[in-house]
């Protein structure tokens, strides 16, 4: 039996309905916070919410609000929460055979201020596994390195959420823009001219405002120097690639020209006085009764490494970004999911094994049973695509590296039982709060919110980024925020004279700052760094920052649509 999605449940008032459809959204906050709530549990409690309002309030049928949870839970599981599993036991390896010491020592020698490190790794190198692989890869693997090098967890998973904003919407070799042209009938090279014409704005203000975030204005600007370096390479080289080859390929080239840029900058110039946090501070230091929150110390000798030994203990991160690589390009992509039909030999042998690991059933009692509002089937299937799962190219990096770190098969086994036991909690977090977001879509309380949010006429330039920013926060996801509101934005844009190419980049572009805040992506930063739990101090940390961050492309987008036309294609 079929059941039609209902937008306005209330009745000739859609501002009221949209109270309603928040009613989950303002209750996780509550309980991240102000609560203060264990993730699980305010995942978990989250739920039972937004299922009473998808049953009781839009008419949902409560075996098919129970079926659209269980395949969001599924989804979180798989290929996300297999991300971060994979991701973080690669990092415990290097840990575990001692050769982190040397990855923390090699960085040191290109810079032991923190400030850089900061630049190198959660904003470049970030930005690069953004790129390569997205779905939570990038803060992942760059908050357990920063917590490695000495950084606080807390601060080094919120300083790469806040630095994974400027790549979000090229990640995964362009997913979010090319998902893009099926809803909307838009060619995704059109839209990423215009995204490629915004975002550059972000990756330019971005470095410093991590910077100013971590310690202060003054010490900011001590560093400005490699600030420049940093933001212009990066943000030029996104806009050349964007608007001159597509959206596939803006953060991977983006970030390599940034590293490498700065890694050679960092070779004629280092600033006075290297950064530290205070809880690295000395004996002496403390006795003398510095109580800054941190401390600038005279830079010490380095730790000397030969080149063998270096790229020992980075193998596993540099297998890693070769794999990941090639699980992103577009031909061996169809191929794991069994789906390639060239000549090639290998990749005929690959397409047979993906085919037999890539299940796609059908959502029993949902899909195909729910209509949306224009009168369509919403079809519902469960993606288990094991072999492409970025996952699973990281487990296979971690297979690799552990004969080129010479672990035994007793120790490799028992640290990734180590590494489940460990995020245990933080998984049944991810699955609850991606359960969350798809109840709300199927529900139609997604489509309520952004239904209201584009009522807002000649505002609409303004707002809309807003409905990329809300669509993340509820996905977790870029492309999964452009396929649900890419289409209203089209709508809504023709109907108040807003070039709709703009209004859909637009949706791309705001939905970057709600990655930082998106339940999911706290649960992922979390368990990334151990902090399973604390998810509700990482939420608070962000929420601010996701929030300036979002009025900065409003703004944009604003005056792309009015005052500054001419900057668009």
């Amino acid at each position: 039996m079929s059941w039609k999605q209902i937008y306005d449940p209330i009745g000739d008032s859609i501002g009221l309905s949209a109270l309603v459809a928040l009613i989950p959204i303002l209750y996780l906050l509550w309980a991240l916070a102000i609560k203060r709530m264990k993730g699980y549990i305010a995942g978990l409690t989250t739920l039972i919410v937004a299922l009473l309002v998808a049953v009781l309030v839009y008419g949902m049928p409560a075996g098919m609000a129970a079926m659209s949870i269980l395949q969001g839970a599924v989804y979180g599981l798989l290929p996300i929460g297999w991300i971060i599993v994979a991701s973080v036991f690669l990092y415990k390896l290097s840990v575990k055979t001692g050769q982190f010491d040397i990855i923390r020592d090699s960085i040191v020698s290109i810079t032991e201020d923190r400030r850089l490190q900061a630049l190198l790794i959660a904003f470049s190198f970030g930005a690069f596994l953004e790129g390569a692989a997205g779905f939570g890869a990038p803060v992942a693997i760059s908050a357990a390195l920063l917590v490695g090098l000495g950084f606080n967890p807390l601060y080094a998973a919120g300083l790469c959420l806040l630095a994974n904003t400027a790549p979000v919407a090229f990640g995964a070799i362009g997913s979010p823009v090319i998902a893009i042209e099926g809803p909307t009938g838009m060619s995704a090279i059109e839209v990423s001219k215009v995204v490629g014409r915004q975002l550059p704005f972000l990756s330019l203000f971005v470095p410093f405002y991590l910077i100013v975030m971590m310690a202060g204005f003054k010490k900011a600007f001590e560093v400005i120097p490699a600030i420049l370096v940093s933001g212009i390479s990066f943000a030029v080289t996104q806009f050349l690639v964007s608007n001159y080859l597509g959206p596939e390929l803006p953060d991977i080239i983006s970030a390599l020209v940034s590293i490498i840029a700065l890694t050679l900058f960092l070779k004629v110039w280092q600033p006075k006085t290297s950064f530290r946090f205070k809880s690295e501070m000395g004996q002496a230091e403390m006795a003398a009764g510095n109580a800054e929150s941190i401390h600038v110390i005279k830079s010490d000798g380095k730790k000397t490494y030969t080149f063998p030994q270096i790229l020992k203990a980075w193998s596993p991160f540099i297998v890693l970004t070769i794999i990941i690589s090639v699980w992103g390009i577009p031909t061996i992509k169809k191929a794991l999911i069994g789906q390639y039909e060239g000549t090639n030999t290998l990749l005929q042998g690959l397409n047979s094994l993906g085919h037999y690991l890539s299940f796609h059933p059908a959502v029993p009692g949902l899909n195909n049973l729910i209509i949306d509002g224009n009168g369509q089937p919403i079809t519902a299937m469960f993606k288990l695509e094991l072999l492409a799962a970025a996952g699973t190219a990281i487990l296979i990096s971690a297979i690799i590296s552990k004969f080129i770190l010479k672990i035994d098969w007793k120790s490799w086994f028992s640290t990734f039982i180590e590494t489940l036991n460990e995020l245990k909690f933080a998984l049944v977090t991810i699955a609850s709060v991606v359960g969350f977001a798809y109840v709300a879509n199927a529900s139609g309380m997604s489509i309520t919110l952004g239904m209201t949010l584009a009522a807002t006429g000649s505002l609409f330039p303004f707002v809309s980024p807003i409905l990329g920013w809300l669509g993340v926060f509820l996905t977790g996801s870029d492309t999964s925020a452009n396929l649900l509101f890419s289409s209203l934005q089209k709508i809504t844009a023709n109907q108040v004279g807003m070039d709709p190419i703009l209004a859909i980049a637009a949706n791309s572009s705001g939905g970057v700052t709600g990655k930082m805040i998106s339940p999911q992506s706290i649960a992922v930063a979390c368990a990334a760094v151990g902090l399973g739990g604390k998810e509700s101090d990482l939420l608070r940390f962000t929420i601010k920052h996701s929030i300036i961050l979002l009025f900065i492309i409003c703004c944009i987008t604003y005056l792309q649509s009015t005052v500054f036309s001419w900057m668009l294609p």
